[in-house]
């Protein structure tokens, strides 16, 4: 007898209470769709439970716990099953350039749930709504502000004064940005995960710490953590679309790329965390040798 048989015949022989609140409930998302694959049983419980699947959205991400997420997250196809399905992975960069929505079906609106931590442990966790319909919106540069500018957050975050302390404070920040269409009801993760890049300012001394996101067509999503020198407080956490010179993108055209990719298909996180790494550091280098030459 197989392995799988050997799972599916003990299972079968647990009551489905004991299953649903003493086995499943310890799960996390991935777990919990691979255990669903096992047997019948066990996908119907999984899938059927939207309880579940909403705990799992709010311990995978806070900021999900907002009633005006949780109202969104609710009108998915499959309620909270499909928006942790779509925000767990990111945009695919290879997806068409071709895909994309007409204008009249532009959501009016964009919504961005974050959730910053240092080292595991929860930094920041906020929800942003954006326009996107206002002739200001179109023709500005894209960018979204995660914090009012007289707001800062206090950390214990040691001030890294040394390339060695920039490169394990990259170690210890994991960014979550989630960037949600409430019209076409589509999510997806902008961030890579872990940063690209920690930088001190040659003349302020702040820090700024830089995560990115491929899209379609050489597009990246740039997310930006600014910290005071001053006991490192977060002073900024933006979001803004570049093309593939690296010029912020206005509102108008980075709302067709982002709905492109919305619309797109997904990969997994670490495909777009290296390549993300990889872009920045390519543009780093060009930076660089303009300013050799210059």
């Amino acid at each position: 007898m197989g392995c799988s048989s050997i799972i599916t015949s003990s299972i079968s022989g647990v009551h489905s209470d004991i299953i649903e609140t003493h086995i499943l409930t310890r799960l996390d998302g991935p777990t919990l769709a691979s255990t669903a694959c096992v047997s019948s049983q066990l996908y119907s419980l999984i899938t059927c439970d939207e309880t579940l699947w909403t705990n799992i959205c709010h311990s995978t991400w806070p900021s999900t716990n907002s009633p005006r997420v949780s109202h969104v997250i609710s009108t998915f196809d499959k309620g909270p099953r499909s928006f942790f399905s779509e925000s767990f992975t990111n945009p695919d960069p290879t997806a068409s350039a071709a895909e994309s929505a007409s204008n009249h079906d532009a959501p009016s609106e964009l919504i961005s749930a974050v959730d910053i931590y240092y080292r595991k442990k929860l930094m920041l966790s906020k929800v942003v709504e954006t326009e996107t319909v206002s002739g200001w919106y179109k023709c500005s540069p894209f960018r979204v502000d995660l914090l009012d500018p007289k707001d800062t957050v206090s950390t214990r975050i040691p001030y890294p004064d040394t390339e060695e302390a920039c490169r394990e404070l990259a170690e210890d920040f994991t960014l979550s940005w989630i960037l949600i269409d409430p019209t076409r009801r589509r999510a997806m993760n902008l961030s890579s995960n872990k940063p690209v890049s920690v930088q001190r300012h040659w003349l302020s001394g702040e820090v700024h710490v830089r995560f990115a996101s491929m899209l379609s067509g050489g597009e990246q999503c740039g997310i930006v953590i600014t910290c005071g020198r001053s006991q490192m407080h977060v002073r900024e956490v933006s979001l803004q679309v570049e093309d593939t010179d690296g010029m912020h993108l206005s509102g108008k055209d980075s709302l067709v790329i982002l709905q492109r990719a919305l619309e797109g298909k997904r990969e997994n996180n670490r495909g777009r965390e290296e390549e993300g790494k990889r872009r920045y550091e390519h543009y780093l280098e060009s930076e660089e040798l303009q300013e050799r030459e210059s």
